[in-house]
């Protein structure tokens, strides 16, 4: 229920319609979706949904080999899809890449907003290592950003786009040692629900999945995260397709809905309890070795 009053107004009506009709083709049949992060893990497996939806998947990544190898797939499978190789913290880049996909196909109805970068290591870790900060803004912030305001022209014409931006429920909990990937994290949260609001009015609107653990390969150096409990790249898709048909307003988790309700309600609590959870959980081997590098 919480799902279904977060969506738009048009898309509630046409989720009914096709429920009432027992209609299980796609919204996204037929229409453009970039998904940007598509040579692996929930970028690569949202294009697989896409694809077996009928979309027409734009697969941007840096790896060129790996973008190849999902398109042939894609297609082998009866698929459509295009690689774009592209380095999201190249602005030239972005903004060539734009103006080819607008060249290409007139428009984007739908982006995937998935690449990233990740960092667990403590404050005490990073005195010295100011660039994790810049790092982790060029991908996860000025890199969807730019990518964004590039398409979004197109979409407020043709009055229809819907933007899916992959985050962390850490934006709600705060959880310490991710400073750096969350902070860019919360930027685009916040710059999204803003965007959003502009936009609106012209069928063009935002979703911010708020993912707790997905198992992938960027928490891999993560000591201990390969036992604990999270949702395959296949499962987290699945969700993130679910958020382009239905266009709901935000993706949460209990956890984290739980996390920021207590943050605002005793947010000393919230910090005492976050501060013994950062003292039992200790920095990574491969954060300490990095760190050391420095």
């Amino acid at each position: 229920m919480t799902r279904l009053l977060l969506q738009t107004p048009r898309a509630r009506a046409q989720r009914l319609v096709r429920r009432l009709r027992r209609d299980d083709s796609s919204p996204l049949a037929g229409r453009v979706v970039m998904v940007t992060g598509a040579s692996s893990g929930i970028g690569e497996a949202t294009a697989r949904a896409v694809a077996a939806r009928g979309g027409r998947v734009l697969l941007v990544a840096r790896r060129h080999d790996e973008l190849e190898r999902v398109r042939a797939e894609l297609e082998a499978a009866g698929g459509q899809a295009t690689a774009y190789p592209c380095d999201l913290t190249d602005g030239v880049a972005v903004d060539a890449l734009v103006e080819q996909v607008l060249d290409e196909h007139g428009a984007v109805d739908y982006l995937v907003n998935n690449a990233g970068r990740s960092i667990r290591r403590s404050l005490e870790l990073s005195y010295d290592r100011f660039h994790d900060f810049e790092r982790t803004m060029a991908i996860n912030y000025f890199g969807p950003v730019r990518l964004t305001l590039g398409l979004l022209p197109a979409m407020r014409r043709q009055r229809f786009g819907h933007v899916v931006n992959i985050l962390s429920w850490g934006v709600q909990l705060k959880a310490p040692k991710f400073a750096a990937y969350l902070a860019s994290k919360t930027a685009l949260d916040t710059w999204s629900r803003i965007a959003g609001r502009e936009t609106y009015a012209d069928n063009v609107t935002f979703t911010n999945m708020r993912f707790a653990l997905v198992h992938t390969a960027m928490v891999v150096p993560t000591d201990n995260y390969e036992d604990r409990r999270g949702l395959t790249p296949e499962q987290a898709a699945e969700r993130v397709v679910r958020a382009l048909e239905d266009r709901p307003l935000t993706v949460d988790t209990p956890v984290g809905r739980a996390g920021e309700l207590l943050n605002l309600a005793a947010p000393r609590l919230s910090d005492a309890l976050m501060s013994r959870f950062h003292r039992r959980s200790p920095d990574s081997a491969a954060a300490r070795r990095a760190a050391a590098r420095y």
